[in-house]
């Protein structure tokens, strides 16, 4: 198993599997750093301060604090965080998934979701002690509380599992797989109308096969889950940025501001200005209560 490897302040730490290193092991970055996964690397990131985007086969992602992302061995990530981002991942080579499947229960999924505040902590100091026992030459098996733990804060998937088609237990796990990494598309590809020939193309399934089985899976088609997710993208892009409603409908790929303004409102029952408007005041109080806290610390200080 590889030493952890980290990308700090700009630079740049590349992971490629080869005969001599498969580069399962730990990665960070921060501080404006990168890192660039390879082929045949599974890939999961955790953001546990600031920011950080992530470019893959499946899209353009935003990780904020305490959002986690999975990725599949051929999305060939690249993650960049901000100034102050903190971002820490775990890679698997091919033979790093087999070792996992004999001490696992269940293999890990693409697929993104939050930790809470409890699971954050126990993950770090995994991480850490993964990282410790790597540099000591330790195998593979020194990451399995790591990767226990982050079965666990998957265990959520099991439900999913058993409502996918398939007479075998491996065969559910692999449908479901292929379906969490459409899903996974749907989100990292918000700017946009996909088709679902992309999504069936994505899955090896056919165009019928996929919606059918996604509906029955998810309780909603592909269009809907599409629709949903470039709405709430829009919306984030309301709440955290200063774009004009018309930039705002083609970020999120809308042809024309009326149907933006239909689809928004049958939505969310307002009116994407009205959206925005909602939240001056709340933002407003905030920055009030964090001056008042400053000028609390100023005399108390003084």
């Amino acid at each position: 198993m590889e030493q952890t490897l980290w990308g700090d302040r700009g630079q740049l730490v590349k992971l490629e599997p080869s005969e001599s290193n498969d580069q399962t092991g730990c990665v960070a970055v921060s501080r404006l750093g990168n890192a660039q996964v390879g082929a045949e690397l599974f890939s999961v990131w955790v953001q546990l301060r600031g920011a950080s985007w992530v470019e893959a086969k499946e899209g353009r992602f935003r990780l904020r604090r305490g959002h986690w992302i999975a990725l599949e061995k051929d999305s060939k990530p690249l993650v960049q965080t901000d100034r102050y981002g903190l971002c820490l991942g775990v890679t698997l080579s091919m033979e790093g998934l087999r070792a996992m499947a004999r001490f696992a229960d269940s293999p890990l999924y693409a697929g993104r979701g939050r930790l809470n505040r409890r699971d954050a902590l126990t993950l770090v100091r995994l991480w850490r002690e993964a990282g410790r026992r790597a540099q000591d030459g330790a195998d593979i098996s020194a990451l399995r509380p790591l990767l226990l733990h982050l079965a666990g804060v998957q265990q959520e998937f099991s439900e999913f599992i058993q409502r996918c088609p398939g007479r075998s237990r491996n065969r559910k796990r692999q449908v479901f797989g292929r379906l969490q990494r459409a899903r996974l598309y749907l989100e990292g590809n918000c700017d946009r109308v996909v088709r679902i020939s992309e999504l069936a193309e994505l899955t090896s399934f056919s165009s019928w096969y996929f919606s059918r089985t996604f509906y029955s899976l998810y309780d909603e088609s592909p269009q809907a889950a599409a629709a949903r997710m470039r709405l709430e993208h829009a919306a984030e892009l309301l709440r955290n940025t200063s774009m004009m409603v018309g930039e705002v409908a083609a970020a999120s790929g809308f042809d024309n501001c009326c149907s933006f303004a239909r689809a928004f409102r049958a939505r969310f029952g307002t009116s994407a200005s009205r959206y925005r408007s909602s939240l001056v005041p709340s933002r407003t109080d905030s920055a009030k209560s964090s001056a008042a806290a400053r000028k609390a610390v100023t005399r108390t200080g003084t």
